[in-house]
């Protein structure tokens, strides 16, 4: 290794003990240097009385070599550009990358000062930054590498379970909660018994790319599953996710596991337990004396942090906590609905959309249909509903006015009927008494007073007026008298009287 040079300070002190004709022995004493380096730097300068600092540094640091090795410390940098990368490959060493080194610069550093300033180069390139958290902004979750077990009381197996792990980056509190695996049904349950621990919901909830949460990851746009979108909605939340490799994107919870280790791990490594419950008891137990522990040097725990500055601003949870729906691909058939197979029922959605691939979203409580993101359709889920559940709204026009014609009854069009007069009650009470068929009867009541929106209201109270004039009366006599415009007229013209006659019987000839 090369001799490092001594400081500007030393020199001047070196030129000035040579001035008082102080020894070199002594000099090296006074310095703390060696005497061969007292030797050097004084035959370097010499015996001139006054030099500068731009002197004296030419002569003590032999500024040409310096330029030398600045040249071959710029070749290192370029070299050390693509060697960085090739030591974390299979079988690449330092002394391989350094033997290539020295092929392309004959010239070049010696191998103990080619690891220096490889070692430099790495941790100048390695940095890391320190990041301000907001309260109640983020949650980062995790599971831990190293799983706890129970052993099954009835069959003796060792069972290991999955620890997930969560942590509040503003007040540092932290949760754990033991599951059987990491799959969708048991993230549901760590998701939802976190929120619940925390008892708000954060405005994002970051994760690495685990394969329940996302389906691609991405640097920029990683895409999250269908159970992660779900959660969102319920909770009002969003997820994110870390870039791939990249572990200190969520350096905290990384931490938190190392904590858990130490603080949950460690004391209940001599304890067994038989059932997940029990297990989960005991995680808890140590999750209070962990964050109610205080910080070193300070009275303040996590728990007094995140009650008194994070835990208001946290939202506020949905009434329910938040169970997965299934989700299916349908086409919106010719009669309007969509069909669950699994129990063969039947949910309307807008007519307008009869032929559409939507997306189906149901649970035992609720079936959602979505195009395009859109919700266009929600039920409420009956186990003993009808095979058919059909919303007036999705219905076509034409469907809709027979639904409300099947609705009807007496009392409603007796009702209408008045409304428009009185001749029109006594019509549409006449016609509703015309024949046992009481369904056809109400249909044709119906028409009569449907004719309004085409001649008004006044013209069918005239129309009835002269119908009833009459022996009967029904909707098609109602309908010509409009369409002949007879309604116009006051009256019939009065009948001719009888003349007298000499040849009339009159009542006493049938006595």
């Amino acid at each position: 290794m090369a001799q490092k040079p001594i400081a500007m300070e030393q020199l001047k002190q070196l030129l000035q003990l040579q001035k008082d004709g102080i020894g070199i022995r002594e000099m090296a004493r006074r310095l703390g240097i060696s005497r061969n380096s007292v030797r050097k730097y004084l035959s370097l300068l010499g015996r001139e009385k006054e030099l500068s600092d731009r002197e004296l540094v030419d002569k003590a640091y032999c500024n040409d070599m310096l330029q030398r090795d600045a040249e071959r410390l710029k070749q290192l940098t370029i070299h050390f550009k693509t060697a960085g990368t090739e030591l974390s490959k299979t079988g690449v060493t330092r002394q391989l990358l350094w033997q290539e080194y020295i092929n392309n610069y004959p010239d070049g550093y010696s191998y103990s000062r080619y690891c220096y300033h490889l070692k430099e180069y790495l941790n100048n390139r390695d940095l890391s930054m320190h990041l301000d958290y907001q309260a109640a902004d983020m949650i980062m979750i995790d599971f831990a590498g190293k799983p706890l077990h129970y052993v099954d009381v009835h069959t003796g197996e060792c069972i290991e379970c999955q620890v997930f792990i969560a942590i509040l980056p503003f007040s540092g509190l932290i949760f754990c909660y033991a599951v059987h695996s990491q799959r969708s049904e048991d993230f549901t349950i760590c998701i939802n018994a976190m929120l619940t621990y925390y008892g708000g919901i954060p405005a994002t909830i970051l994760c690495d790319n685990l394969k329940t949460a996302v389906v691609r990851p991405d640097r920029y746009e990683p895409v999250f599953t269908e159970l992660c979108q779900q959660l969102s909605e319920h909770y009002t939340t969003t997820f994110s996710a870390t870039r791939p490799y990249s572990r200190r994107d969520k350096a905290m919870v990384e931490r938190a596991v190392r904590i858990v280790y130490t603080h949950v791990y460690a004391p209940l490594r001599n304890h067994h337990f038989s059932s997940l419950k029990q297990l989960n008891a005991s995680i808890q137990e140590q999750l209070i004396l962990l964050n109610n522990k205080p910080y070193k040097n300070t009275p303040y725990s996590r728990r007094y942090f995140f009650e008194q500055q994070e835990q208001a601003l946290l939202k506020e949870l949905p009434c329910e906590p938040f169970t997965p729906k299934k989700v299916v691909q349908l086409t919106v058939q010719r009669n309007y609905h969509v069909q669950l197979s699994e129990d063969h029922r039947y949910y309307s959605v807008p007519y307008q959309y009869v032929g559409k691939k939507v997306k189906v979203c149901y649970n035992s409580r609720v079936v959602e249909v979505y195009l395009d993101h859109d919700r266009i359709a929600l039920h409420i889920r009956n186990a003993h509903q009808k095979a058919y559940t059909t919303l007036g709204e999705h219905m076509p026009p034409h469907h809709q006015r027979m639904q409300q014609i099947k609705g009807f009854n007496r009392e409603d069009l007796l009702e209408q009927a008045a409304r428009i007069g009185t001749a029109t009650l006594r019509a549409a009470t006449l016609m509703l008494e015309n024949s046992i068929y009481v369904e056809q009867n109400y249909k044709a009541c119906f028409g009569m007073l449907m004719l309004q929106k085409k001649y008004s209201a006044a013209r069918l109270e005239a129309a009835c007026t002269r119908a009833l004039q009459g022996t009967r009366v029904n909707y098609t006599m109602i309908k010509n008298i409009l369409e002949r415009g007879l309604d116009k007229q006051l009256s019939f013209p009065d009948a001719p009287s009888t003349p007298s006659h000499d040849n009339i019987r009159g009542k006493d000839h049938y006595q």
